[in-house]
């Protein structure tokens, strides 16, 4: 059988809600079959036949079925078994840290819709490449029975105590209070939004115990129907929530996390939304604190004006790869190669530093924030004030084209081709030297007085375009120059612009 369609980056996912007529979804066979799998493939990194591993869920309907059947495959196979229940991804790695788990099972669809799940597995190494989901999902593929006779225990454990203790721990040391160094953030008023997911305990088991009002914080209870916002900092209608929510309470600071906790996003007083480029320069800034010279690794849709943020702030940017895991891949290369490189971070709000095991952890970004918001609090001073010297576009736009073949990855790179072409010629364009990624192409004032990224999706049959531009209508001009130089694209019955069209009429 063939797994391999169920491999999403470095995750593998799938519908969960339903039933086997749909062609992706995640069947209980097919879940024992790809943990069977992982905890093969754990035995063969580690040479360990006695494995320990965890298991947590986020809020999703499908956690408890799905978590079942990860269970009753490790175990039957021998295999002793942390159930952690509710818990968010970081935490699930933090086990292998923590508890000493050979690997961790974290099952979570992030911020995708209430149907949807998967799973995400750890060593503490980290998280898996896509080469190994790949060789996961075809050992899966190969397993006719994967319940094995052997009897492995299975254990409950609340590890999500245990990492909101660290999460304190870390406030109280690094705030330091001379007056109350048990309630630290006493007098701060921060608001959290956790859309439902699992975030929920930052309030209550991470700020109020140290002292922060959290009155004014919405949607903190776990459930999978996700009634009202899609757990995502990226979606304006849930950056919107909590810069009302923040604004409502009259709070310094407010925090919204995605489904399973590894991203965030914030606002500060008056609900002034710190997201995406601005979130990155705020990270940035408090990562070069304590590395000067450090580089910083982005994905490759940030902003000139973070660039030129991040070199005023005493770094290097490497803008490099859409996707959390080739950012992090980055770090951890140049940091072996002895390159400084304290922070990795995708405008979508995953954020890993490497003081924290290279993990993308939204509460460990949000802490680090709150330290530093308390500090700044002495002076008199916000979270804002950090940011204030980032130059920002007036326009952005995105843009996205299906490709409409199942073999679309030569299609989409000849277009991406064809603008490397035209760009050697085309007055007011010039591609941009440092890009790794797709084509980025600066435009003088004659041309949209900015910059666009054509790029393939990371997972989808689908060409993005971003871009961003310094003037009113810079974007609308940018995409009338693209269109006709699309629209004579070879390839071009492959290739659905109506979106293109429609934003140009």
């Amino acid at each position: 059988m063939d797994y391999s369609r169920f491999k999403s980056g470095s995750d593998i996912r799938g519908y969960a809600l339903g039933d086997e007529s749909n062609p992706l979804f995640m069947s209980d066979i097919m879940v024992m079959r790809s943990a069977f799998a992982f905890a093969e493939w754990l035995k063969a990194k580690t040479g360990k036949e006695k494995l320990y591993v965890s298991v947590g869920h986020d809020s999703r309907l499908s956690a408890e079925r799905i978590k079942s059947a990860v269970i009753k495959a490790l175990t039957s196979n021998g295999i002793s078994v942390a159930d952690c229940g509710l818990c968010s991804t970081p935490a699930m790695f933090m086990t292998t840290v923590e508890m000493g788990c050979d690997g961790a099972v974290q099952i979570t669809a992030s911020h995708h819709p209430k149907d949807r799940n998967g799973l995400k597995f750890f060593t503490r190494d980290g998280g898996l490449d896509g080469s190994d989901i790949a060789d996961i999902l075809k050992k899966a593929g190969e397993t006719d029975n994967p319940v094995g006779v052997l009897d492995g225990e299975c254990i409950p454990c609340a590890f999500m105590k245990k990492y909101a203790e660290i999460l304190r721990n870390m406030i109280i040391n690094g705030v330091d209070s001379k007056l109350d160094r048990e309630h630290p953030l006493k007098g701060m008023k921060i608001v959290v939004d956790a859309g439902n997911g699992v975030g929920g305990f930052y309030a209550t088991d991470v700020l109020a115990p140290l002292g922060a009002d959290t009155e004014g914080s919405v949607y903190l209870d776990p459930d999978g129907n996700f009634p009202n916002h899609a757990p995502n900092p990226e979606n304006a209608q849930a950056m919107e929530c909590i810069s009302n929510a923040a604004k409502n309470a009259g709070a310094d600071f407010g925090v919204i996390f995605d489904t399973d906790v590894d991203r965030a996003a914030c606002v500060g007083k008056g609900g002034f939304e710190i997201n995406r480029n601005r979130l990155v320069a705020l990270a940035s800034k408090v990562a070069l604190d304590s590395c000067k010279g450090g580089t910083i690794v982005t994905d490759s849709v940030t902003s000139d004006g973070l660039a030129e943020f991040i070199k005023a702030s005493g770094g290097v940017h490497l803008r490099f790869k859409r996707g959390y895991r080739n950012v992090i891949n980055k770090q951890l290369e140049l940091c072996k190669n002895g390159i400084p490189c304290p922070l990795a971070m995708e405008t979508s709000g995953h954020a890993a530093f490497a003081e924290n095991y290279f993990l993308d952890d939204g509460a460990y970004l949000i802490t680090k924030l709150i330290i530093e918001a308390a500090a700044l609090a002495e002076k008199g001073m916000s979270l804002e004030d950090l940011i204030g010297d980032l130059r920002e576009p007036e326009e952005e736009k995105e843009l996205r084209f299906k490709i409409l073949c199942d073999d679309f990855r030569p299609e989409g790179e000849k277009i991406i081709a064809l603008f490397e072409e035209e760009a050697k010629n085309h007055i007011g364009w010039s591609a941009c030297a440092d890009n790794h990624e797709g084509i980025r192409i600066n435009t003088d004032k004659t041309c949209g007085n900015g910059w666009f990224l054509l790029r393939l999706s990371v997972h989808d049959p689908i060409i993005v375009l971003n871009s961003e531009s310094n003037e009113s209508g810079g974007t609308l001009t940018m995409a009338k120059d693209i269109l006709k130089v699309i629209s004579n694209a070879e390839n071009i019955d492959v290739l659905d612009i109506s979106a293109l069209e429609a934003f140009c009429k």
